[in-house]
């Protein structure tokens, strides 16, 4: 909020018109960032991770099964902040922290021993320079859906922005790792690695335009409500984590790991053991009789790739929680999103989610013609107070129904008017509507008969 501000002002206007003065600033403040902390990740075997969907699990998959290997590792992305055996929740709402926060973070993993870094890497950190001055080994390329198109001014600059990643890996003669089924990932293997992994599900493995020194196909997909199975190159691999995506940021971390060397049984034994991330498909089981999900899905693919998985555990209705960011950010999502969610949901419960400065009741208009331009008759309710849209949601669910509330997953701030952030938790609302629901069940059964 405060870069946007400055933006905003007339110093801020004029500054920013002149095309190389953005350049400029964000240079040499990633420069000075890097300078101040001693360069650290010049002692780090640095692995970036960028794409639309898939980050921050791919991220966390990848660290889990480095520590399985015996390696420490640090990690940084949109939930988690780990260093060694130090783990803490991300609440600065930024994916990609401040470049000298970030150099921070990236020395203390230094002096903690830690042999890799894990970090997320945003189109917007790139896009203000905060990718320059890492070290990065490894490059990974998870998948490209249209989002931040508002800030990039077009999907194909949004692009180019992370196939920056690429260009800088490329330069080191470095690793990238390649979803070869996304339709986007010829422009990320234009830069030439040392070494190219790639792997998929569905593209064919004779494309000539999507040749890796090693390429692995991902076959025989099992998608379960508690397992997932599959097979990596015909071996085979079971995880507690649910939906197809996630066998996508499994390939992800498993073509990683295979770079750095790391034996495939170790990989097989982390993958079964792996942790879900927060907010992420995150299951929230108080025996209530019906599922209950809360996920970070907050553009259209993801949110069409999450109600797809919700649909494994064969619901008898699904109840949705949906709502969209404000403050000017793609707005041309929101009717998108509504409509998506109609062809799923047989409630959805329109919300509040990050308003910002926009007032929260015309974004979930927005949202809402989407629904009504869907062709289903969707029942759809305006709550504009989260905390009351999801104690609706529950109340409302029988057994055998699921509720999923999207947008916020493991997000611990609500950004509000006025640059303000409040403190928030979906996973928190969720056990507190939950909690009211049972005592309300229980205060009914011990009310005297009439």
């Amino acid at each position: 909020m405060l870069l946007h501000r400055i933006k905003s002002s007339p110093f801020g206007k004029l500054f920013y018109s002149i095309p190389w003065a953005g350049y400029a600033y964000h240079f040499t403040l990633s420069f000075l960032s890097a300078l101040r902390y001693g360069f650290p990740s010049r002692r780090l075997v640095t692995i970036g991770v960028t794409g639309t969907k898939g980050k921050t699990t791919t991220c966390n998959l990848i660290a889990q099964i480095f520590e399985a290997a015996g390696e420490r590792v640090g990690m940084i992305t949109t939930v988690n902040f780990k260093i060694g055996e130090r783990e803490w929740v991300n609440d600065l709402k930024q994916t990609m922290p401040g470049r000298f926060a970030l150099q921070k973070l990236l020395r203390e993993m230094v002096s903690a021993g830690c042999k890799y870094a894990v970090v997320e890497t945003s189109s917007e950190g790139i896009l203000q320079y905060r990718h320059r001055f890492i070290d990065y080994r490894v490059a990974v390329f998870t998948n490209l859906s249209p989002e931040h198109i508002e800030r990039h001014g077009s999907f194909e600059r949004y692009r180019a922005a992370k196939v920056k990643l690429f260009e800088q890996v490329a330069r080191r003669r470095g690793v990238g790792v390649y979803n070869l089924d996304d339709p986007n990932v010829g422009y990320f293997l234009a830069p030439k690695m040392s070494e190219q992994y790639g792997y998929a599900l569905k593209a064919p493995a004779s494309n000539p335009a999507l040749q890796t020194n090693a390429q692995f196909r991902v076959s025989g997909v099992q998608l379960a409500t508690a397992k997932t199975k599959f097979m990596f190159d015909r071996a085979p691999f079971a995880m507690p984590l649910v939906g197809e995506f996630n066998v996508y940021n499994a390939a992800s971390a498993i073509c990683v790991a295979h770079s750095q060397g790391i034996p495939m049984g170790t990989i097989r034994r982390a993958l079964a053991h792996a942790r879900p991330t927060p907010g992420r498909f995150e299951v929230v089981d108080k025996g209530q009789g019906f599922t209950v999900v809360v996920d970070y899905a907050h553009e259209p693919a993801s949110l069409d790739a999450a109600y797809k998985t919700l649909k494994l555990f064969r619901p008898k209705k699904i109840i949705g929680v949906l709502g969209a960011q404000g403050g000017g950010r793609d707005k041309w999502k929101r009717a998108e999103m509504g409509k998506i969610a109609a062809r799923y949901c047989d409630t959805l419960i329109l919300t509040n989610e990050d308003p910002y400065d926009e007032n929260p009741m015309n974004i979930v208009v927005d949202i809402e013609k989407g629904v009504r331009g869907s062709g289903r008759d969707v029942e759809a309710l305006k709550i504009i107070d989260r905390g009351e849209a999801i104690q609706k949601a529950v109340a409302r669910a029988g057994r055998g129904d699921a509720v999923i509330i999207t947008g916020k997953g493991g997000e611990v701030w609500m950004c509000v008017a006025g640059g303000r952030k409040i403190s928030w938790s979906d996973r928190e609302a969720t056990e507190e509507a939950l909690s009211m629901r049972r005592q309300k069940i229980k205060k009914a059964a011990s009310a005297p008969q009439s």
